[in-house]
């Protein structure tokens, strides 16, 4: 039967957008909602905001449970945020040190330096962002479509549907555009009688159909546009420009907040793909 799922909210407090009401903030989608629907949820952004994620990290636990069943995991972590570079970690540091630090980085050092980073970015009224990778294990080859549904469009998809998501790569990603061939090319051993790529430029991912290999998406974060630095914008009412200044509840940096969303999206998609093609 169908799962149904309701997350009530105790803790509204609407006051602090009572002043939004006819400003539209820079970098979030007040101005779009408004240009397409002609009125906006002013009270937080509504359909925009990142409380609508709460759906997708339930569903994704769900998800996840039946992933499980067939060996596979989903794993993500913050690997830059702020310009400040997570050193390479492997998929038991990631196991293990993800959720041992606010920031959600499996390399406690850099986790050390990003916490620094939002704190200052905090104090000066701004915001960072920073880019995600979710990392799926034990997906076993075969699984996508090869043409429209390719797992590869539909990871993309998912993981783009998400606020705040701004690019996605899968595997070397935009480094194969100044790779050359020999290099990106992942070659072909045999392992067990099976044959089997030698390294995973293609982030298990060929065709649009999964090859066995560990699937790796990254997604790039945009900074949290709600900042209390002094910004211009239109008072829509009056259709002239005007100042803005945003208070209230919102957090510095986006990417450690989001990664279980994300990793909510790859496992519903996983799981779909799955059930289509009869696993």
């Amino acid at each position: 039967m169908p799962i149904s799922i309701i997350v009530r909210n105790y803790d509204v407090d609407s006051s602090k957008y009572e002043a939004l009401r006819n400003t539209p903030r820079p970098g979030h989608a007040d101005l779009t909602y408004e240009l397409k629907y002609g009125i906006r949820d002013w009270r937080g952004g509504g359909r925009s905001s990142a409380r609508e994620t709460i759906g997708r990290v339930a569903a994704g636990a769900i998800a996840k449970k039946i992933l499980l069943i067939s060996g596979i995991e989903v794993l993500g972590h913050v690997v830059e945020l702020g310009g400040i570079r997570a050193n390479a970690v492997d998929i038991e540091n990631i196991r293990e040190n993800t959720e041992k630090n606010p920031v959600r980085c499996a390399d406690p050092d850099a986790a050390i330096e990003m916490e620094a980073m939002i704190q200052q970015a905090r104090s000066e009224g701004d915001s960072v962002g920073g880019i995600v990778e979710i990392i799926s294990t034990g997906v076993p080859a075969g699984v996508g479509e090869p043409v429209f549904d390719k797992l590869s469009a539909e990871l993309a998809k998912g993981l783009m549907s998400i606020g705040a998501v701004k690019g996605v790569e899968i595997g070397a990603g935009f480094r194969s555009a100044i790779m050359k061939g020999s290099q990106n090319n992942d070659q072909i051993g045999v392992c067990n009688g099976k044959p089997v790529p030698d390294s995973n430029n293609s982030g298990g991912i060929l065709g649009g159909i999964s090859n066995g290999q560990q699937i790796v998406c990254r997604i790039a974060v945009k900074p949290t546009p709600s900042i209390s630095k002094e910004q211009r914008t239109v008072d829509l009412s009056m259709m002239k420009e005007t100042k803005i200044k945003i208070t209230g509840r919102h957090d510095p940096s986006i990417p450690p907040r989001i990664v279980p969303v994300a990793e909510a999206m790859v496992a519903l998609v996983l799981v779909d793909q799955m059930m289509r093609g009869g696993s």
